[in-house]
């Protein structure tokens, strides 16, 4: 999910397709790809072809003047306030700037060259002024609230008075309120947090670029899988390093490289490479002093805006609504995952005692251990499943699911520009009418952030007519040598279907204001969506029509899936173990004052105080923490994802209650949670689909710790 405009809280920016939606005022200024609004057939897309990085710049710049432009002219509009003339206009202005920064957003997430890196560095505090100028315009902010301030007797549509309440919402937490002293030293703040944001990214993809573990023969490859060993090899030919391996020090390719090597040296060293990104002390790629002057900066801004912590200014936005309700779901799982995690390491202990290895399991001996007892103790070889699980034919399983759930069509464009070669386009449709586009960016590659996305190029509205979305989702798989079919482990098919689940989030949205619609929802709500989306994986509709042998075309025995399904809960301790960690890590140190903190010792604080086993580190160490220090969006909410799998627990139970497939069932998640965005207060979204509040206990059931 990527950087927004200010008023769409967890949505992408509202950009238009129509020539009839562009303000007078760009007729004077000439064509221009990066500004005007997309045309063209399905709704208009992006001229990818016809953009580049030097002109973003020029673009930003005048998108920043039409938009302030847009802004004096509602906030000095005559008469009253009105829902009209201030909320609907306020939705309806800034369009130029949030496809320029979009633009922009697509290209540092991506492309991000050195001329890339190099316009971030320049413009991220300038995009940051603009946007905190908007908040604090006194005059626009009047006019909101007074709109704000009648509203119960100014006959709002329900969809209208949530816009209200949201608005101004978002303009009080950023500052609307302040005196002019505070807001000046406030900018000063989101300004300065800006760049840092920046440069943390920019020292994490530094790391990830310029460091790799090299395999210099045969015997270092030892126990790798053919595929990926050949991948290995083709990326370091790639590298100009032909006859060598290469891993690349991102987790699509370490991950695998840990799990498999029998290298125990060289899993050591590849480890400590990855492990260490954003952490060379005295580096220009040092992390460290970057978070500590990011801490202190929020902690102040916290303050100023009335919070007793920015853990607080986070979660009073978010369903949670303290960090305290946070901690206690955290704690409650926290427990009994340890304890499950101790029984793994265990196991793997004495797997490694039987074969008389003379070690006591290490971090980087988890992951490989871990698989000979998943495959001792449930006879299930991840070697035996990754041949079934072809990005291709998944990817075509998600859009299989997806028509059979909420009846979507997938057709494959040609034609269309795109920002890299690998990405591929396509048309959405419902009942053979238009619905959106999908983009599709599978593969690693240089300039490209590590992890998997979902990113929204334009969101649905109908402020002014039709706007249909146009969504990515984006990867960073290994190219399989030769151009052979890329295979996935369960973990990566598990993560395909879960980016997945947040571009169908984008895709079937069906409200009326952009800063409400698609994902613009509170951040522990936003994962909901997409982690339920996970589930149908594992369905054998999916597996026996998807899952298919890259050899003989055969479809995944049931034998296979059975053992799949029983080890459902295996390795729960590890998964939540290090993801809670890191989830721990981010809640307390930005409830701990900033000053004088230094972030990876009070990670080794953090870390025995909570009884962290030592075999398990944080999933994402400080140093390499986007989520927490790459942007305000996670940061403080890092738990997110296991509040949002409490809820995707229960409304799991529901589906398997009724079947998976029960098309009742799928409408009513359609209508009452996929479609509505923010328009609907989530938990009032949530009991309409339920008929309840959600039940916790569903969460500790599903990970095997009831």
């Amino acid at each position: 999910m990527h950087r927004r405009h200010f008023l769409q809280t967890a949505a992408a920016s509202a950009l238009c397709a129509t020539a009839d939606f562009a303000p007078a005022a760009w007729a004077a200024a000439g064509p221009d790809p990066i500004l005007d609004p997309w045309t063209g057939p399905y709704g208009g897309y992006p001229l990818f072809d016809r953009m580049s990085v030097a002109a973003l710049k020029p673009a930003l710049t005048r998108a920043m003047e039409l938009g302030q432009a847009e802004i004096d002219a509602i906030a000095g509009k005559a008469g009253a306030a009105g829902f009209e003339n201030t909320l609907a206009a306020l939705e309806d202005s800034g369009r130029a700037y949030d496809r320029a920064s979009n633009i922009a957003n697509i290209f540092s997430t991506t492309m991000n060259d050195a001329a890339m890196q190099a316009l971030e560095k320049e413009m991220a505090p300038v995009l940051s002024a603009y946007e905190d100028g908007i908040v604090q315009n006194e005059r626009l902010f009047a006019r909101i609230k007074a709109v704000y301030d009648g509203r119960d007797g100014a006959g709002l549509s329900p969809e209208q008075a949530r816009l209200v309440e949201v608005t101004y919402k978002n303009f009080t937490r950023r500052g609307a309120n302040l005196n002019a002293a505070d807001k000046a030293r406030l900018k000063e703040i989101n300004q300065k947090l800006a760049s840092l944001y920046t440069q943390f990214s920019q020292n994490l993809l530094a790391d990830e670029e310029n460091d790799a573990l090299i395999l210099d023969a045969e015997a270092d490859a030892a126990g790798l899988p053919a595929s990926l060993a050949d991948s290995f090899k083709e990326a370091a030919t790639a590298k100009g390093k032909a006859g060598k391996w290469l891993v690349a020090n991102t987790r699509s390719s370490m991950e695998p490289f840990l799990t498999f090597s029998t290298r125990r040296d060289l899993r050591e060293k590849g480890w400590r490479m990855w492990v260490g990104r954003g952490d060379k002390t005295g580096t220009p790629t040092d992390n460290k002093p970057v978070i500590s002057e990011i801490l202190k900066l929020r902690e102040e801004r916290a303050k100023m805006l009335g919070f007793a912590s920015h853990a607080h200014w986070q979660t009073d936005n978010n369903m949670a609504g303290t960090p305290e309700a946070a901690m206690a779901l955290m704690m409650k799982v926290w427990t009994p995952a340890v304890a499950k995690a101790k029984k793994e390491i265990a196991d793997m202990q004495a797997v490694a005692d039987t074969e008389g290895a003379g070690l006591t399991i290490e971090p980087w001996d988890y992951r490989f251990y871990m698989e000979k007892v998943r495959k001792a103790q449930y006879d299930l070889d991840e070697n035996e499943v990754k041949p079934y699980l072809q990005l291709d034919k998944l990817r075509d399983g998600m859009h299989w699911a997806a028509g059979q759930l909420y009846g979507l069509g997938f057709a494959k464009l040609e034609g269309l520009p795109v920002v890299q070669g690998d990405v591929t386009v396509y048309e959405v449709t419902r009942g053979g009418k238009h619905v959106g586009l999908w983009y599709f960016d599978p593969y690693m590659r240089d300039g490209k952030r590590s992890g998997a996305w979902m990113n929204s190029y334009r969101t649905q509205e109908r402020v002014r007519g039709e706007l249909a979305p146009i969504v990515s989702n984006n990867s960073n798989f290994v190219k399989a040598a030769g151009g052979a079919p890329v295979l996935l482990s369960w973990d990566d098919a598990t993560t395909l279907f879960h980016e997945f689940g947040h571009a169908l989030h984008g895709l079937n949205s069906n409200v009326t204001y952009p800063s409400l619609a698609g994902t613009a929802v509170k951040r522990d709500f936003v994962e909901f969506p997409s982690q339920i989306n996970e589930h149908w994986l594992e369905t054998p509709e999916v597996l026996n029509r998807f899952a298919l042998h890259v050899d003989s075309g055969e479809p995944i025995p049931a034998a296979m899936v059975e053992k799949i399904d029983r080890a459902r809960n295996y390795n729960q301790g590890f998964l939540t173990v290090e993801y809670l960690n890191a989830a721990i890590y981010d809640m307390k140190i930005h409830l701990a004052p900033a000053a004088g903190i230094d972030p990876a010792e009070f990670e080794t604080l953090v870390m025995k105080e909570i009884g962290n086993p030592k075999e398990i580190v944080m999933r994402h160490r400080p140093t390499q923490f986007g989520h927490a220090f790459s942007g305000d969006g996670y940061s403080a909410g890092y738990y997110d994802y296991l509040w949002a799998d409490a809820l995707t627990a229960d409304a799991w139970e529901e589906f398997k209650e009724n079947g998976a497939w029960d098309a009742a069932t799928a409408k009513s998640f359609l209508d009452n949670i996929l479609s509505v965005g923010n328009a609907i207060p989530p938990d009032e979204a949530f009991r309409r689909f339920r008929g309840r509040d959600v039940d916790t206990e569903a969460l500790m059931r599903k990970r095997g710790f009831a």
